[in-house]
């Protein structure tokens, strides 16, 4: 339970950092926004690149990432079909669907990893489906459904290539795909900037929630408690019936899926919502909301399947 532990500690600690700023206005009013632009437009793409450009894409295939995959989809559906529904619009209803199924898998699912299955590597395929696949459709939605979704045809194509996210996504499978290595000079400084990725997030989370309302609460409410929902108990319980149902995994390969599946909603996922001005509540109430209610899903899952 140490990695549990461990993880949720980090992130609360940062972003009580940012609650106190934003509380003392030490970075001005404008200091939440400068963040949030710091890591969408420069330290997030820079750490997208540096961590696929090293990573062994041979794990894309492995049927851990199929359930995965699966898990998310089913989930994200649900809050997409109940979305359209309610009319909760294109732009917000992306941003539920994310809170629905993209998992915490850097800052928190990284610890987790490690002190509770044992080996860093096992989120692996998590970060990378998520970066290559999920993060890049997400954002071209929203770029679309946004500013972005005016202008000619051929511009609107190109909306993926003009994203900073999904630049430095698919910069890096190039340019591990292609058996290069990237030279330390490049390399390093490319590091020190990614690096600044996930403070910068969770101190602008923590910001945000200065002078804020408590969550579950107004017209949110009831996005949030499906988006929550979904994450803390439908991602889980899909996973686990896929893997052991479908695609046979037993024991530590079974933990290992259901755990990652597990983890709460991700930080930059209000990155995201307050870059494109769209469900900035919704992701903020639900990333936290999700953070507290998976910690006993975390324990019991590792206590009754380890």
């Amino acid at each position: 339970m140490q990695g549990v532990l461990t993880g949720f500690a980090v992130i609360a600690v940062v972003i009580a950092v940012g609650y106190v700023l934003g509380l003392r206005g030490h970075l001005g009013p404008q200091g939440r926004e400068v963040l949030t632009k710091l890591a969408f437009h420069v330290a997030s793409p820079a750490l997208l690149f540096t961590t696929l450009a090293t990573a062994d894409l041979s794990v894309v295939f492995s049927s851990r990432l199929l359930v995965t995959a699966l898990s998310t989809a089913a989930v994200a559906g649900v809050f997409v079909a109940v979305g359209v529904v309610r009319g909760w619009g294109v732009g917000r209803t992306t941003i539920g669907a994310l809170c629905s199924g993209y998992v915490n898998s850097g800052n928190l699912g990284i610890p987790i990893a490690v002190y509770v299955l044992g080996d860093a590597s096992l989120v692996a395929p998590v970060l990378l489906f998520q970066l290559v696949l999920v993060t890049p459709v997400a954002v071209t939605v929203l770029d679309l459904s946004g500013g972005g979704g005016k202008g000619p045809l051929w511009r609107r194509l190109l909306t993926p290539l003009r994203n900073p996210i999904a630049l430095g996504s698919l910069a890096g499978v190039a340019v591990a795909a292609s058996g290069l290595r990237v030279p330390d000079p490049v390399m390093d400084p490319l590091t020190l900037i990614g690096n600044m990725s996930v403070p910068a997030v969770l101190l602008a989370f923590g910001i945000g929630l200065c002078g804020s309302t408590m969550p579950l609460r107004g017209v949110e409410r009831r996005p949030v408690l499906l988006a929550v929902a979904l994450k803390t108990v439908g991602q889980p319980a899909v996973a686990w019936a896929l893997a052991s149902g479908v695609f046979g995994l037993r024991g530590a390969q079974l933990l290992d899926v259901v755990v990652t599946s597990a983890l709460p909603a991700a930080q930059n996922l209000y990155t995201y919502a307050s870059t494109y001005g769209v469900g900035e509540r919704l992701a903020r109430d639900a990333i936290l909301v999700s953070t507290v209610v998976s910690v006993p899903v975390l324990v019991g899952v590792a206590a009754v399947l380890g």
